[in-house]
């Protein structure tokens, strides 16, 4: 025993100093990770060869130990900790010696390097690291933050505490958009700051809600955080439900949980979404107060009309509120009565396979009675009579082929209960339409005539849609009957796009509001994966951010338009037509719509390149690429650098003896509030990447190993990062906006400012708490 503490221990110890000294040395924190990995263990190495390091283990040859083993008393479940009278006996830390260690060591570390950063499943996720990285900063460095700050100023400032709310509101924007806390809180601190504080706003309250809002790209999507922490979290939850199932007799966590035990980084930006808004609106919500009860230290500040044209009030209700909602409403309402839906006429040529018992049912005693306790008697009895009424029905129905005759009947069906109208053209005219009613909000004394049309076009594509076109129709002979609706649709919509352009606020927020949604919306909505999604969001940023370029050295911009619109060609042919050419049999419209969406396609692909000329020759391409790689580099070293951490601390059973300790608890509640203490006070001096590389790995197959919701979890430990990250001394945000704030704000006031928003954070964790169904309400309702 080395000071009276075991070996085990001393080795923690000698690892977390050589971690915090690497850390503070001030060299590269991913270097600094594995070079206090090398020399950890060259230190306990050392003292294992000297014999210092002794670890008392339990005798499992003790006949006590077999008498608890044949109570019925798991080993897995047997530790020092739940049972310290048990006979021990001294082991060096490296039972097998340093050199055995060492050389599983480094046979781990390739391993592991070739599994998670250059090949194997998860390399697909951390791709997305880098495009989300890619298009933060480019809308970063292409001031369009600036231009929301702006904006958001004006439309909040009339209002108390407009200036806080509105940095609030434009914090949710850039942390949709960017997902990194650092380049956030920096960018408002030095666009608003100053602002702020020039109007009569308090350091206090201008500084708290500049970090406070930065931090919120840590929880709402698509935050790099989460796609980090997912892809780690999923391998976790994972093996550990697995290792779950088997300790309790099962053969595998789907017979176990009645369900896979999948967690995807889709699911988590899901969950995360009504999290982050809730931080968001609270934040605000304090901000407003604040103000009312403050008025001095957060006055309304008028800032300008964001509309070249004066409203009533009368006229906004009207076309901001009273129409979109008539129109969203009549929608569903005609949704729910079956007008629109879908009308697919895709048939399976097999039949479908038989409902399966909601439970598995023939497991061993053992694992029955672990299931009856997970899932309770009355969802054992009900699978039961599931699988009774299965077994007497002949057994699980399997898939056959059908005939010609069963097939033809099978479609004719489909097609005769389709909805008449498509839900792809009810979301498309209830987009078009919104846009028609908000140009006539923003200018009502304009002529009303070219919104007439556009509007009467909308109402002919309904029509022709329930009259002339059928669900079997060729997708030729639709476009030819909707070309004269939607070419006056079409007139409208153009027209509404010169009206609104004339409103600051709609110039400024939609476009990359659009590509927010298309981000989010293709991740929430179960299209795509993030990667293909943060991919579409890179492209997205450049020709947004060359946009802005050309229309500020007064250069048209008509090539970026028209390659939106070739983008747009692309989706809706892709949606509408049978691009496959490699079939045996391509009718004349097909071989039509995929030269139409090839050369859209490359149209498209001629504006992404133009773009990225403008932006190299304008000085913004250069600086964007070297940051994203300075970013992406560091997170995929650091990650390397973790692994080598990690091992050294499983290699002499850090990691087990860590895992024994919390499960020698028997509240679950209370070993998740021992971690969640743990990491904020890590949340001090790690960043979220070495948190997430090196102690979750430790501490994961505890906490995803038990009862609770994998992505409660996962966001309850985001949420409780961004809490560490704001809580003064060592906040990691409170650090970026020292460096950029004017010499008259202090320490002091930033440190007083943020301690209100640290308690809404503190309640924000409260409430995930007592109500986990904020976190899983929207996964349960959207599809995966």
């Amino acid at each position: 025993m080395f000071f009276g503490l075991d070996g085990v221990e001393v080795g923690l110890i000698i690892v977390a100093i050589c971690l915090f000294g690497g850390i503070l040395s001030g060299f590269p924190v991913a270097f600094a990770i594995a070079g206090a990995g090398v020399i950890s263990f060259g230190i306990i190495a050392a003292m294992d060869s000297a014999g210092l390091l002794i670890h008392q283990a339990i005798d499992t040859s003790s006949q006590v130990y077999r008498d608890l083993v044949n109570s019925g008393v798991k080993a897995d479940a047997i530790s020092i900790f739940r049972y310290p009278e048990l006979p021990r006996i001294a082991e060096p830390v490296f039972p097998s010696g340093w050199e055995v260690a060492l050389d599983r060591n480094v046979s781990f570390v390739v391993n592991r390097m070739n599994e998670r950063v250059l090949a194997g499943q998860s390399i697909e996720t951390l791709l997305a690291v880098l495009m989300f990285v890619l298009m933060g900063i480019t809308l970063e460095r292409s001031k369009i933050a600036n231009d929301l700050l702006t904006t958001m100023a004006r439309v909040f400032g009339p209002l108390p505490g407009g200036l806080a709310v509105s940095i609030v509101v434009v914090g949710a924007f850039l942390a949709a958009s960017t997902g990194i806390v650092g380049a956030t809180v920096v960018t408002m601190g030095l666009l608003a700051l100053p602002t702020m504080l020039r109007n009569g706003y308090s350091p206090e309250l201008s500084t708290g809600v500049i970090a406070a809002s930065g931090t919120l790209g840590q929880i709402i999507p698509p935050s790099i955080v989460i796609v980090l922490l997912g892809t780690l979290a999923g391998d976790l939850y994972s093996a550990a439900q697995e290792k779950r199932a088997v300790a309790e007799g099962c053969t595998d966590a789907l017979t176990y949980l009645g369900e896979p035990a999948v967690l995807s980084v889709g699911t988590l930006f899901q969950a995360a979404l009504l999290p982050g808004i809730l931080l968001a609106l609270l934040y605000a919500l304090y901000a407003f107060g604040y103000a009312l009860l403050n008025p001095d230290k957060a006055p309304a500040v008028p800032m300008g009309s964001t509309n070249a044209e004066p409203v009533t009030r009368n006229e906004a209700f009207t076309w901001f509120l009273g129409a979109p909602v008539l129109i969203i409403v009549g929608t569903v309402l005609l949704g729910n009565l079956g007008i629109i839906g879908d009308q697919s006429t895709a048939v399976s040529r097999y039949s479908d396979i038989g409902e399966s018992a909601s439970l598995r049912t023939n497991v061993g005693d053992e694992c029955k009675a672990s299931m009856i306790e997970l899932h309770g008697q009355e969802a054992w009895d009900a699978a039961l009579a599931q699988q009774t009424a299965i077994d007497d029905a002949g057994g699980v129905q399997t898939s056959e082929r059908l005939t010609e005759e069963e097939l033809a009947t099978l479609q004719q069906e489909t097609i005769t209960n389709a909805a008449p109208v498509g839900t792809g053209v009810a979301v498309l005219l209830v987009l078009t339409t919104l846009f028609l009613t908000t140009a006539r909000g923003v200018s009502p004394s304009a002529s009303p005539q070219p919104l007439i049309i556009g509007a009467a076009g909308a109402v002919l594509v309904v029509l022709v849609d329930i009259l002339f076109v059928r669900p079997d129709t060729s997708p030729g002979i639709t476009v030819v009957m909707m070309l004269l609706p939607f070419a006056l649709l079409m007139y409208g919509v153009v027209h509404a796009t010169k009206i609104c352009a004339r409103n600051e606020l709609i110039r400024v927020v939609f476009p990359p509001l659009i590509l927010i949604v298309a981000v989010l919306g293709s991740i929430l909505g179960g299209i795509t994966n993030p990667t293909p999604a943060a991919a579409l969001g890179a492209g997205g940023a450049i020709m947004l951010a060359a946009y802005r370029k050309l229309t500020d050295m007064d250069r048209t911009p008509k090539v970026i338009i028209w390659s939106t619109l070739a983008i747009i060609v692309c989706i809706l042919v892709g949606i509408n037509f049978d691009l496959r050419i490699n079939t045996e049999e391509v009718g004349f419209e097909n071989w039509f719509a995929f030269f139409v969406a090839y050369g859209a396609y490359l149209y498209a692909l001629f504006g992404l390149l133009f773009s990225c000329w403008i932006l190299y020759t304008s000085g913004v391409l250069s600086p964007v690429v070297r940051e994203t790689a300075k970013v992406t580099s560091m997170v995929f070293t650091i990650l390397i650098g973790s692994q080598l951490l990690n091992l050294v601390v499983i290699s002499f059973g850090g990691e087990h003896y860590i895992q024994q300790f919390l499960k020698s608890f028997d509240n679950e509640f209370q070993v998740f509030l021992i971690v969640m203490l743990v990491l904020f006070v890590l949340g001090f001096v790690l960043d979220f990447l070495e948190i997430i590389y090196i102690v979750i790995p430790i501490v994961g197959p505890v906490i995803y190993g038990g009862t609770f919701d994998p992505k409660w979890v996962t966001i309850m430990i985001a949420v409780n990062l961004q809490t560490s990250f704001l809580t003064p001394p060592f906040g990691f945000a409170l650090f970026y906006l020292r460096g950029v704030a004017p010499k008259e704000v202090t320490t002091g006031h930033i440190y007083r400012g943020i301690i209100p928003f640290v308690l809404i954070q503190v309640a924000g964790l409260a409430l995930l708490w007592t109500f986990p169904s904020i976190v899983t309400i929207v996964p349960d309702l959207i599809p995966n």
